[in-house]
């Protein structure tokens, strides 16, 4: 089987004559890297692009002009309180007419997945997951809520307070969804620039400073909207 490298610090490594053919980079930091003597064939990139070079040729504006998600991709990597503000407001927006189009689904498709892929209310109830592991419990010292669903890959780990047996409608994944929206943003309003590099201690993944949980936040939503947008305009069809 292929190798898999999975949360690995491989800052400044090199790679040469090194086959890479049908190999997957999710959720890795490429910046400063350098591709050289290089075969780019048949290769799909989804990322946030801030300069790139492409055979001496700055691609940057053209991909983002190009981008149905610009500017809300880049929005996700705000670096200050007001940034991070604007941007969960920014993403809040996007998602209600979203929420508005998955409310009108009868309910046996809020709950059917397509291709494989979360249903409409599995996707919601990750999120108030990841809202929890990354924000509720470790910032605002809450606990978890039971309906949240993690990973299929962290479903063993013991979440406190978790109940991977429920099946809730759409209507109670909602409710929850709103209340720990309410918390984020109320934390977000009186963030001050300190509390960025505030150390704590996120289940499963270990210290972490404050901004890093808030770029997750917003790295989740932001994901799982496109899926979602996707996976309804399937259904409707």
């Amino acid at each position: 089987m292929p190798e898999e490298f999975e949360f690995r610090a491989m800052k400044g490594a090199s790679f040469w004559g090194v086959d890479l053919e049908g190999a997957t980079f999710r959720d890795v930091d490429l910046t400063g890297v350098t591709i050289s003597h290089a075969r780019v064939v048949d290769v799909s990139i989804d990322a946030f692009v801030e300069r790139l070079t492409v055979n001496g040729v700055d691609v940057t504006n053209h991909v983002n002009a190009h981008d149905a998600w610009f500017p809300l991709r880049a929005m996700v990597h705000a670096s200050d309180p007001a940034g991070m503000r604007a941007t969960w407001e920014a993403l809040e927006t996007a998602w209600a007419p979203v929420i508005v189009r998955g409310a009108a689904l009868p309910p046996e498709q809020q709950h059917r997945s397509v291709d494989g892929e979360w249903s409409f209310v599995e996707t919601l109830r990750h999120l108030v997951f990841a809202m929890d592991k990354w924000c509720t419990v470790p910032v605002l010292g809450g606990t978890f809520a039971p309906m949240g669903l993690p990973n299929t890959g962290s479903r063993e780990f013991g979440w406190p307070g978790v109940d991977l047996d429920l099946d809730p409608p759409l209507a109670d994944v909602l409710d929850v969804r709103a209340d720990r929206a309410a918390r984020f943003r109320d934390y977000l309003a009186t963030l001050e620039p300190d509390a960025l590099g505030r150390a704590v201690e996120v289940l499963e993944n270990g210290t972490s400073a404050v901004a890093e949980c808030i770029f997750v936040v917003f790295e989740e939503e932001f994901q799982h909207l496109r899926y979602a947008t996707r996976d309804l305009d399937h259904l409707e069809a």
